[in-house]
């Protein structure tokens, strides 16, 4: 059970447990003298995020930020991280609302813990067979559409699965995540387990609750999750919660492949209906008897406190009729329910912050906005309950930091993985792809609606960590043999899945695309589409009516790209690459 904090940090929604920090250096001391076998410190490290790179004696650290929420005197912390211990000076923000740091010294890795756990951060089961970081909608809290607000029974969920003694070592990672509305922002059928608030009228009077599916997932034999309970109350979705995680921790068969050892697995080859027995039987065991009300968990903000009054005039700037900041307003501003106050999202290419701008980020939150932003499933960052009367001086701080871009979930708004960069699963380098078609499309300066509102998004090898399977166009990271019989870093295309207004998988092509030749081809998948819809098509439309197999022999067109040569040798290399590809995949940590 999770032990309480002597000494509670006021922003910390995982409880910080300073002593985990001294045990943390003392397996480090014992590793490093060799009197810690190196599968055993692995598993130990894992479980405090900590996570192996392609790069020997390299660490990535996983900092999970709980439903993306981040303060701005913890965004201060991460980049006094950035700027003393990650060597490319940058966080990296992932699909999975957690920040990263690449290229560690694994004998820094405690100083940063208690960098990290004075301002309240954890990565206590970041990594690892746990349940992991999770997952909410950023406008959840100020979306008009909202049954209730889900954040209090998110951070309930997170409080009381972290450190429990039963979901410390499962058959693999479990995956977690709460929407706001039934729009479903949060993506719950790509999880293990995800939530959607519903509102049950009971003898006249109104009862929150859940809607909960389980066995969602990407990477190899995607599925979508199936509903286990269609409500769910409030006052029991933990225990029902637990049952779901009690079955698949006791699920040795899955432990038989690591490859294979997920929940959505499980659910597949029994059923679902099979599987809500089982949930109902385990309920009837002695463990579920106990009192599961969420609100002893709780943590929510005080946004009342928090936020901005109404600013005198002349005490904030107006807008001049900059058409930068008309565009940036149009695509990265939405209203909240709150009246007067709207949420500012940041677009942040690749995931990227850089050291040098994380205290301006933490200004704009603490001048006005709440003192707090929120990370996004697609790598962007949003601030909330800022005042309208300030959008404009949010802007042209934002100019100064280098990161007012407009297109805020658009199709410039490209996420990506770290890819080759630093995964030692992956094949190809997905952050050199999607940094080149960013490139393309905002130089095609794009105007038609209907491409504007397309998604793109990269992984670097089939695991999917880019969640390249939900996107109108997603990529894979592949190889194959050129006419010369060298190997050429390329992709595999999915076209027409997506995420809004529901949830679809991408239909894989057969063709593989060479990566130097990716920007051609999404320029003319672009132009087909635009030439031959019908009015007001939307792209996944398109993609069922002229089926899939249309665009076989316009992807194939890009994937040869002839003998080893003078003329040649350029696309034989991977994206920001100097040498010649060759296919170097490593063990990931992800299935230890």
């Amino acid at each position: 059970m999770v032990q309480a904090n002597p000494k509670p940090k006021e922003q910390a929604v995982i409880p910080i447990i300073t002593a985990e920090f001294d045990e943390m250096e003392g397996e480090i001391k014992k590793f490093r003298a060799g009197e810690t076998d190196a599968a055993k410190f692995r598993s130990f490290r894992l479980k405090r995020g900590t996570y192996g790179q392609r790069q020997p004696d390299n660490q990535m650290m996983r900092v999970k930020l709980p439903y993306g929420r981040v303060t701005a005197t913890q965004l201060e912390a991460l980049g006094k991280i950035a700027t003393e211990h990650a060597p490319f000076k940058r966080g990296h923000f992932t699909t999975r609302e957690n920040i990263q740091y690449h290229f560690l010294n694994l004998d820094n890795v405690p100083e940063i813990l208690r960098t990290l756990g004075d301002a309240g951060l954890s990565t206590r089961e970041a990594c690892g067979n746990t349940v992991r970081n999770v997952t909410g909608c950023p406008m959840s809290g100020i979306c008009g559409k909202e049954p209730f607000d889900v954040t209090p029974y998110t951070s309930a969920f997170v409080r009381y699965f972290v450190r429990q003694d039963f979901d410390q070592d499962m058959p693999r990672k479990f995956k977690t995540a709460f929407s706001g509305c039934l729009e479903d922002c949060a993506i719950t059928g790509m999880h293990d387990l995800g939530f959607i608030p519903v509102i049950k009228v009971e003898n006249g009077v109104e009862r929150k609750g859940f809607k909960m599916v389980a066995g969602g997932g990407l990477s190899i034999m995607a599925r979508i999750a199936p509903t286990v309970r269609e409500f769910v109350p409030v006052e029991e979705y933990l225990k029902v919660s637990e049952a779901i995680i009690r079955i698949f921790n006791q699920s040795d068969e899955l432990r038989k492949n690591k490859m294979k050892a997920r929940i959505k697995v499980l659910i597949d080859r029994i059923g679902i209906e099979k599987f809500r027995l089982m949930v109902d039987e385990e309920l009837k065991k002695d463990w579920a008897k106990k009192d599961f009300s969420p609100e002893p968990w709780m943590f929510h903000d005080d946004h009342d406190k928090m936020i901005k009054p109404k600013p005198a005039p002349g005490t904030y700037s107006r807008a001049n009729g900059s058409v930068d900041y008309v565009k940036w307003y149009a695509s990265n501003v939405s209203p909240q329910k709150q009246e007067g106050y709207s949420a500012v999202y940041v677009t942040l290419p690749l995931g990227d912050v850089l050291a040098e701008q994380f205290n301006g980020l933490a200004k704009i939150a603490r001048d006005f906005g709440n003192g707090i932003a929120k990370i996004t499933p697609h790598q962007d960052m949003v601030y909330t309950f800022v005042r309208n009367e300030y959008l404009y001086d949010v802007w042209k701080a934002l100019v100064e930091l280098g990161l007012a871009d407009d297109g805020a979930n658009e199709i410039t708004d490209i996420t990506s993985c770290p890819g080759t960069e630093s995964c030692s699963l992956a094949i190809a380098s997905s952050r050199g792809l999607a940094a080149a078609l960013r490139e393309t499309l905002v130089k095609m300066q794009i105007e038609d609606p209907l491409i504007r509102e397309m998604r793109i998004k990269i992984s670097g090898c089939p695991d999917s960590c880019g969640q390249h399977y939900i996107g109108d166009l997603g990529f894979q990271g592949a190889s194959y043999k050129s006419e010369s019989g060298h190997h050429v870093p390329a992709f595999e295309v999915y076209i027409g899945g997506y995420f809004k207004d529901g949830l679809r998988y991408g239909n894989r092509l057969a063709t593989k695309l060479a990566a130097k030749r990716a920007p051609e081809g999404v320029k003319a998948i672009l132009s087909f589409y635009q030439t031959n819809r019908k009015d007001g098509e939307r792209f996944r439309d398109f993609v069922d009516r002229v089926t899939p197999q249309a665009f076989e022999d316009l992807v194939g067109k890009f994937k040869a790209i002839g003998a080893l040569g003078p003329t040649t040798i350029d696309l034989h290399m991977d994206w920001g690459k100097t040498v010649l590809y060759k296919v170097e995949r490593g063990e990931g940590e992800c299935a230890v």
